[in-house]
């Protein structure tokens, strides 16, 4: 019998520890005789040789299959490479499956997570986030899911960056379908998408809680960008706080229902974080940051800088803001503001979004008294 099916086998087994599964895994590799006949003096009682010999044939000889391709492996615990953060939490995973480069679960890595339900302010900042705290040498690793997650590891890529998607369900049945080709492009160019199912195993429910273990094993931190009170990102909030991760959640906008989450991790002692140095500084990544005089101001002169209709602008926010209600704050007319915010669009200040405008660059110069009262 292969090593790979001895493991595969082993996964079906309950009432084990990991570290006392992957002993016998070995231990059955190196005997080189038929594993059923000495499974009793290895320890396994009569229920756990009967899950042992009882597994699927077609689904063994399935993911048997899967592993004779190229760019295709299994990771076991224990063995050289597998990732020394996930090796030391409880109820590690027996073996990973991997598609993409094994190297880049070595990495520095940073989980990020968030709603499926995401708002523009969320995919924002995730955009943002990832984008720095890829430059400065993070793997960002998440679950592939809609929303947030697929936010976070797109914007890695398009950063040159590294990421990792965790999958939970099998390497063949890559869920959610939408993003079969974003785990192929991950794939591509340099990550991994990884899981430890059977290939064949189906995306069900209970799967993905178990996942987020991995997701938060793997890395540093878990930052959560949005999440409501009853998401499943809570879930990998509390793992990483299980196995002693830093968590990180970034405050939004009250009355949002994806804020809430969030203002509830930072309620609970999670760390408030307002830039990517935030969480660079905490965890050590060697990022060097600027030093500078404390009188010393980033920012182009008011002179240096082309802004049209300061008082439009200071009367859209962070939080989409409709047309009539910028047309009143500033006490001008609709079609006036109108005219001028597609002026600050063109010109890069603000974006147009469903129901409205969103701010997307700061002035230093656009102060409170532009704001009608």
């Amino acid at each position: 019998m292969r090593p790979e099916e001895i493991a595969l086998r082993m996964r079906g087994v309950t009432g084990l520890q990991t570290v006392v599964a992957s002993r016998i895994v070995r231990q059955l590799s190196q005997m080189g005789c038929e594993p059923r006949r000495v499974l009793h003096e290895l320890g396994l009682n009569e229920r756990q040789q009967t899950q042992f010999n009882q597994a699927d044939p077609g689904y063994l000889a399935a993911t048997l299959r899967w592993l004779e391709l190229p760019a295709h492996r299994m990771l076991n615990y224990g063995a050289a490479g597998y990732p020394e953060r996930l090796a030391q939490i409880d109820d590690a995973p027996l073996f990973l499956l991997i598609e993409g480069d094994p190297q880049a679960l070595l990495h520095p890595q940073l989980a990020m997570v968030g709603s499926r339900q995401f708002s523009h302010y969320g995919e924002r900042w995730a955009n943002y986030f990832v984008e720095e705290l890829a430059r400065c040498g993070f793997t960002i690793t998440s679950g592939l899911a809609i929303g947030i997650d697929g936010i976070c590891h797109r914007a890695a890529l398009a950063a040159g960056g590294c990421t990792v998607a965790v999958l939970g369900s099998g390497l063949a049945n890559v869920y959610p379908r939408r993003h079969r080709r974003l785990a192929e492009q991950i794939v591509e160019l340099g990550g991994a998408v990884i899981s430890d199912h059977l290939v064949t195993d189906l995306p069900l429910a209970d799967h993905f809680p178990r996942r987020n273990r991995i997701i938060s094993g793997l890395s540093l931190g878990v930052l959560v960008i949005e999440a409501s009170l009853r998401s499943g990102t809570l879930v990998t909030a509390r793992y990483a706080l299980e196995q002693g991760r830093e968590v990180f959640a970034l405050p939004g906008p009250l009355g949002n229902p994806m804020s809430e989450g969030t203002h509830w991790l930072i309620q609970q002692g999670a760390h408030l974080v307002t830039g990517p140095k935030d969480i660079a500084e905490l965890l050590g990544s060697g990022l060097q940051w600027l030093s500078l005089n404390e009188n010393t101001t980033i920012c182009a002169s008011q002179a240096e800088v082309e802004l049209p209709f300061a008082d439009v602008l200071a009367n859209v926010g962070d939080e989409v803001t409709p047309v009539d209600v910028v047309a009143e704050r500033a006490g001008q007319p609709v079609p006036v503001v109108v005219i001028k915010l597609l002026e600050l669009e063109l010109a890069g200040w603000i974006a147009a979004v469903p129901g409205g405008y969103v701010r997307i660059r700061r002035a230093s110069h656009v102060r409170r008294t532009h704001v009608l009262v």
